[in-house]
């Protein structure tokens, strides 16, 4: 027997015997089911669907410049470096986490001896007029790189290298030596030399009117009544060769300083602002700016001129100083926390050298006290002034003129060298030397400023610190180039661990190398010497990190901490990273990937 549905009728009457309570009861329910219903469609159908990028939005970035060199050769100035890493591509590209990917190369293959590179470029690869990029692109960009009288700062990254076309598509590089940092070169953009190869590239009208392979090219130049350029409008490069970025207008405006661009942000002219003052970084994220930050290749410390002053040859009072600093308060009130506490010269995004970091558990008090007491064995005593000074005494020896005897009075009274040599008596020479030396570093206020602790700090345990402050161009000309410094309070750059040789190879010790310790070790020179041509990694660190113990160990300078990179971004851009970061044009490494604007589909549309 088979159950039948109710007809028409029957729902008819069983509807009309409902009480007016019942009635309520029934449409509650039926009310409930539907939205049950619906609420479990809709956690299926969006357990179903990903969220994915979507090509549109517009995104203004302000920069600290006004942009002259827009073109890899001559690029030095934050403006021109980053509408340079906008435009132009390489043959290879650095990734956000500091590796490197292939770009405009298909493949690259090393000689056994790793002194032969040789690149194929890709297929259908095109500049931003629709020319192709060919192997006569690539070799004239890199001699461009290396003429000498176009003095690129480009240029010492290929010294040693010559290159060669081998066909349309295929380069060749052939290097004097081993360089292991080799392949960071093939980072450097490639200009089209049919634009650029009629006319002195300084003069060249393609500086302000660039054309590369890059993510961006520009749609139009902005321009203030003197013809100075005041923005940019950039959009997609369709054939970009990584893929068509998704934002779909990018501009850049160019600001004459950090409290101009500062206003331009908070006036809602641009999006995104970077590279400013930790203290304006502080002030914005408390008015609920959203920061991004990232430790970069920098080494900012103490550095020690032996030469200069000779207290630094003294290993207590060096170690002394090197205690008594509190680095952990420099983080705190002159970079706002946007910075890492250092103890040696590689710094701390080079991974790969990593080390363990001197940690203690005492107090500041403990720690001043142990300072003082290692002085005062050494010593050192307080003076009239509370500062400390040590007395020492020396034998100074005196020739004495002698007389021969004599009963006459009269002869007595002469003197007479006659018959006798000089007789030579030593007599006690007390000399007192003062803790004290001058620190001399730029008027730049982050600078100043931990001058200022660090000479605090000092005062602390009985050392006295003269403060001297230059601008940069009195800095670089009258202080560090003939050495003119005590200690010089300074920041090196160390964007791969090659640098490492022109601040401590002893080679570097005079203008213009930068080893402005005035070191001079013959074992860390060979270790340098050895690890900048050694081609296989694991071997290279080892080399590295036996340099930097041993340089901890000299302390030839005290380190004290790198900063970071501020970027004060948009809420509405999604991919953007800054992980690995050594100059402010590295921020825009992916910008391709970066996105604003996002859909809705179903996984299995999803590719």
């Amino acid at each position: 027997m088979t159950a039948k549905l109710p007809t028409k009728d029957q729902i008819n009457s069983v509807f009309a015997a409902f009480s007016k309570k019942e009635w309520i009861i029934f449409v509650a329910l039926v009310a409930i089911l539907l939205i049950s219903t619906l609420s479990i469609l809709e956690s299926i159908n969006k357990s179903l669907m990903v969220k994915i990028p979507l090509r549109g939005g517009s995104l203004s970035e302000g920069v600290i410049g006004t942009p002259r060199f827009i073109n890899p050769i001559l690029a030095s100035s934050p403006a021109d470096l980053d509408m340079t890493a906008l435009i132009y591509s390489g043959l290879m590209r650095k990734n956000t986490d500091g590796t490197l990917s292939l770009d405009l190369a298909k493949k690259y293959e090393v000689s056994k001896d790793s002194l032969t590179y040789t690149f194929t470029l890709k297929d259908k690869i095109y500049f931003q007029n629709g020319k192709p990029v060919t192997a006569d692109d690539v070799v004239f960009t890199v001699n461009e790189a290396r003429d000498p009288v176009i003095k690129s700062p480009e240029q010492v990254n290929w010294s040693g290298v010559s290159v060669a076309k081998i066909s349309d598509t295929v380069v060749q590089f052939t290097l004097k030596q081993p360089y292991p940092s080799f392949l960071q070169n093939m980072t450097l953009g490639i200009m089209p030399q049919s634009l650029w190869g009629n006319s002195p590239i300084e003069l060249n009208n393609a500086n302000t009117n660039p054309v590369g392979s890059g993510p961006y090219m520009i749609k139009n130049a902005v321009k203030e009544s003197s013809g100075v350029i005041d923005s940019y409008e950039l959009i997609p490069f369709k054939k970009f060769v990584l893929g068509e970025p998704y934002i779909e207008n990018l501009s850049l405006h160019f600001y004459p300083d950090e409290d101009s661009l500062i206003d331009a942000l908070q006036n809602k002219e641009v999006d995104q602002i970077s590279s400013i003052s930790p203290l304006n970084a502080d002030i914005l994220k408390e008015r609920n700016f959203e920061i991004e930050s990232s430790v970069l290749s920098r080494v900012f410390g103490l550095f020690f001129n032996q030469n200069a002053n000779r207290l630094f040859t003294d290993k207590v009072v060096t170690t002394a100083i090197n205690q008594a600093i509190d680095k952990d308060e420099i983080i705190r009130e002159v970079l706002f926390g946007y910075g890492t506490v250092i103890d040696g010269p590689i710094p701390p995004n080079l991974t790969a050298y990593r080390t363990p970091k001197n940690t203690t558990n005492l107090s500041r008090d403990q720690i001043l006290q142990n300072v003082q007491n290692a002085l005062a064995k050494d010593g050192w005593v307080k003076g009239p002034d509370g500062f400390l000074q040590k007395t020492t005494t020396k034998s100074a020896k005196k020739a004495v003129a002698t007389t021969s005897k004599t009963t006459s009075p009269a002869a007595a009274k002469t003197t007479t060298t006659s018959g006798t040599a000089p007789k030579t008596v030593a007599t006690p020479s007390k000399t007192t030397a003062e803790l004290e030396f001058s620190i001399s570093t730029s008027n730049a206020p982050e600078l100043a400023k931990t001058a200022l602790l660090i000479q605090q700090n000092l005062a602390q345990v009985g050392i006295k610190v003269d403060i001297k402050t230059f601008d940069v161009g009195n800095l670089n000309q009258s202080v560090i180039r003939p050495r003119n410094y005590d200690s010089l309070l300074f920041g090196e750059v160390v964007n791969q661990e090659s640098d490492l040789f022109a601040f401590w190879h002893s080679s570097q010790r005079k203008d213009p190398g930068l080893n402005v310790a005035m070191y001079t070790n013959a074992k860390v020179d060979k270790l340098l010497e050895d690890a900048a041509t050694t081609v296989n990694p694991q071997a290279r660190i080892q080399k590295y990190i036996q340099f930097e113990n041993i340089i901890k160990n000299d302390m030839p300078a005290v380190f004290l901490y790198s900063p970071n990179f501020i970027y004060v971004v948009s809420p509405n851009v999604k991919n953007l990273s800054i992980e690995q970061i050594t100059s402010s044009a590295d921020r825009f490494s992916n910008i391709y990937s970066w996105y604003i604007e996002t859909e809705n589909v179903w996984r299995v549309f999803n590719k």
